[in-house]
């Protein structure tokens, strides 16, 4: 990602460029800018790799829904259908072939957005 990579240059040549205004010596300026990029990406490196983990965490949907029964309460087939779980309706497709008539149990085995995948119980 090259925000991440390039993050590190811009702080470093903004640090660099105050101590610019004390210091008259360009080896210096290059010196600690070079030394401090190096700084800057060992330790900013791991800081956002953390936030791209916790972006791309589970968004709840797994362990709330997934793996669960409930109650058909419109048929469902591979276009349409109607579930109910935990007081809520949700709009549901069958993985398998075939209409799932309303009243059966069915077990929730994946989502798409706002559409779960059922299959008959």
């Amino acid at each position: 990602m090259p925000t991440a990579f390039f993050l590190n240059f811009s702080i470093a040549g903004f640090v660099c460029a105050i101590l610019a205004f004390f210091v008259h010596s360009f080896s210096i300026v290059i010196i600690t800018f070079c030394v401090l990029s190096l700084l800057l990406l060992l330790v900013l490196r791991p800081i956002i790799l953390g936030f791209q983990k916790s972006i791309n965490q589970k968004t709840g949907m797994d362990e709330k829904y997934v793996g669960k029964t409930a109650v058909v309460t419109e048929d469902i087939d591979k276009t349409k259908g109607l579930i109910s779980i935990y007081d809520e309706r949700w709009q549901a497709r069958n993985v398998e072939e075939g209409v799932i008539p309303a009243g059966s149990t069915i077990e929730i085995v994946g989502y798409d957005s706002i559409i779960m995948k059922v299959k008959k119980v």
